[in-house]
């Protein structure tokens, strides 16, 4: 009988059982996970995505994504993109991030929507709350986007390589100078783009696992209960507020908006029953 050894003790002649992971489909399968749908019709899909859904299958996160959900939602009539019955996936939010995201059914809404995306075409709103007080209080953080490299997980802005970023953004509402309400429009759309230009000018989204590594000096001057829920916030608070695009059958101007959800909006409400909101 095979007798499995540790490394260390390996020698000539050992015998070791290979256990082989039981085979998965290549391709994702359709589950019933329920999505809020703003708009369809029969080239895409518009939808307010909840914060902890992943959007793509990856390694960690095989199935219960939104791939798996809307395969489900299109049922076996779908025609698909390319020569594969799947959607077309031409942006992404982070799987903590929430908001309105439109998926194409059609090779044809694929493409236009991809180049639209490609071009700047497309209108695109977040809503952020950040530690700190940005100023000044409107402008634009540019800076080129790359993987970090004392960490791979993370993104960081970088003086060499690195893809060319820009995020504009405007503070809707600022209380004191520990926290603010901050509106970003994207004019490009890198890996945690908003995530890595506030980190960067010292503003790290409340809640951000991988931008904020330490309790903001800021977090001083709250009252206990509110410096607590932020801190204890378990996500990064941004939210896709809004998504403009043509759209790529009819060239009808599409515009959809969603507020923030109610994690989100419940510290927002926090914040203004305990602070001035400037």
């Amino acid at each position: 009988m095979p007798v499995t050894e540790p490394a260390e003790a390996a020698r000539v002649g050992s015998i070791y059982t290979l256990i082989l992971p039981v085979p998965t489909p290549a391709a994702p399968r359709p589950q019933a996970i329920p999505f809020p749908i703003l708009f369809e019709d029969r080239d895409l899909i518009v939808l307010d995505k909840p914060a902890g859904l992943v959007v793509h299958p990856a390694p960690g996160n095989r199935d219960g994504t939104l791939v798996n959900a809307l395969l489900a939602h299109c049922g076996p009539g779908f025609t698909g993109i390319g020569a594969e019955k799947r959607p077309g996936i031409v942006h992404r939010l982070d799987k903590d991030t929430s908001g309105v995201m439109v998926v194409a059914k059609t090779q044809l809404a694929n493409d236009v929507l991809t180049a639209a995306f490609a071009t700047r075409a497309m209108e695109r709103s977040y809503t952020a709350l950040c530690w700190g007080l940005p100023n000044p209080v409107s402008g634009e953080i540019e800076g080129a986007i790359g993987r970090d490299k004392r960490d791979r997980k993370r993104m960081a802005v970088v003086s060499h390589g690195g893809k060319a970023a820009l995020t504009r953004y405007s503070v809707m509402r600022a209380y004191g100078t520990s926290v603010a309400l901050v509106a970003c429009r994207l004019a490009t759309g890198r890996t945690h783009q908003i995530r890595v230009h506030l980190s960067a000018r010292g503003h790290p989204i409340v809640g951000d696992p991988a931008y904020l590594r330490r309790i903001p000096a800021t977090a001083k001057a709250l009252p206990e209960a509110v410096r607590g829920a932020l801190l204890d916030f378990p996500r990064q608070a941004l939210h896709a507020a809004s998504l403009g695009f043509s759209h790529p059958r009819t060239g009808a101007a599409l515009r959809f908006e969603t507020p923030p959800p109610a994690d989100m909006a419940a510290l927002i409400g926090l914040l203004d029953g305990n602070l001035t909101g400037d």
